[in-house]
């Protein structure tokens, strides 16, 4: 004989789980990552410097690239990684991802660095590199639009931005400006930093909207040197130091203005610095004493929302840096071993307690129905 529960009860038995899963989650101190070792077998060492869904990317050296520096790109595993090095390209170097597009650079016999874009393999890269520079790196994508940096003739460094080839680039160097550097992008919005007569002869964080003119000084007042590193198109991360830090870098956060900067830096902490952001959290990494250990940091939009990384690592770790964030909670870094070595980390985020009932009902609640029909 089926089991016959009412839809009314089936609401009833719905809603009393969330009563009991919500007085779970807030019983919860901290949320739990599994800490990842993305260091391929035989590899030196390595470091994952950005995330997009489930694939990461970085770099790293082995016997088997002749101790030169390669490009990697992993699915989660260790196992899983590919080297992006081109046929030709001593060394390479992947920094930024998103959907299935890589970029970072590569250089040759000739020693200088080229702006690379990839697509999943070492055969897929373009050459970003405009001629008119002696050496671009890319460093930073959404998926269709690239940006970097050049170093023009004259040894100054000017940011740049491309469409998916060497051709379509745009100098971001603003007016006054002798210096720039652009190093993420959401498509729309581009951050890095610059300096010149216009900042005093000190680095500022800048926000553009694809144009040289439509930058944003987001340099905070009273801070003598600023950086932005990330933007998900509203919500833009960084460093800054200066009268209101004193000597130390404090992680920043900004929502398109100078005057909208939070200042992440928790309490305890030395220092810090943001790295990435999916838009609600951010990461980076801070040190509770001048040159002590850094730890790789999560935040939740406030100083004191911060989560320490490392306690998820391994002893065998002694320092730890967060350097992207995933709109699905995962994050990259990458942890040194007590030997100095690097080894490119993923993290992944536990399910609360009240997200695996809620799971856990909703699939029992399903079958109760069907076994009604």
């Amino acid at each position: 004989m089926k089991m016959k529960i009412s839809h009314q009860k089936l609401v009833t038995i719905f809603f009393t789980v969330i009563v009991l899963a919500a007085g779970t989650a807030s019983r919860a101190a901290v949320i739990s990552y599994i800490a990842v070792d993305l260091n391929p077998s035989g590899f030196t060492e390595s470091f994952a410097t950005d995330i997009s869904g489930t694939q990461q990317v970085g770099t790293g050296s082995s016997s088997a690239t002749g101790g030169n520096q390669h490009a990697l790109l992993w699915n989660g595993s260790a196992a899983s990684y590919v080297d992006l090095n081109p046929s030709g390209f001593h060394n390479s170097y992947a920094i930024g991802t998103s959907g299935t597009q890589q970029v970072g650079a590569g250089s040759g016999s000739g020693g200088e660095n080229h702006a690379l874009l990839w697509n999943g393999s070492a055969a897929s890269y373009v050459d970003l590199h405009p001629s008119v520079f002696d050496s671009s790196v890319a460093q930073g994508t959404n998926g269709t639009q690239q940006v970097g940096r050049g170093y023009t003739i004259g040894g100054y460094e000017h940011a740049l931005l491309w469409n998916g080839s060497a051709a379509s680039y745009v100098d971001l160097n603003p007016s006054g400006f002798v210096w720039s550097n652009a190093v993420g992008t959401s498509g729309t919005q581009q951050v890095g930093w610059g300096y010149g007569s216009a900042t005093g002869g000190t680095p500022h964080a800048l926000l553009w909207n694809g144009s040289t003119a439509s930058f944003i000084d987001l340099n905070p007042s009273g801070f003598t040197y600023s950086y932005a590193n990330g933007t998900n198109g509203t919500q833009q991360v960084g460093s800054g130091s200066g009268s209101p830090t004193g000597d130390a870098s404090h992680a920043l956060l900004w929502n398109g203005s100078a005057a909208s900067y939070v200042d992440l830096n928790p309490s305890g902490f030395y220092d810090s610095f943001a790295a990435g952001t999916s838009g609600t959290q951010q990461v980076g990494w801070g040190s509770r004493s001048a040159g002590g250990e850094n730890h790789a940091l999560l935040w939740n939009g406030s100083a004191d929302s911060y989560v320490d990384l490392h306690q998820f690592l391994s002893s065998d770790f002694t320092s730890s840096q967060a350097g992207g964030i995933a709109g699905n909670g995962n994050i990259v870094g990458c942890a040194y071993d007590s030997s100095g070595y690097s080894h490119a980390i993923l993290w992944e985020p536990v399910p609360e307690p009240a997200s695996a009932i809620l799971i856990g009902v909703g699939c029992l609640l399903a079958r109760l129905r069907r076994r009604q029909n």
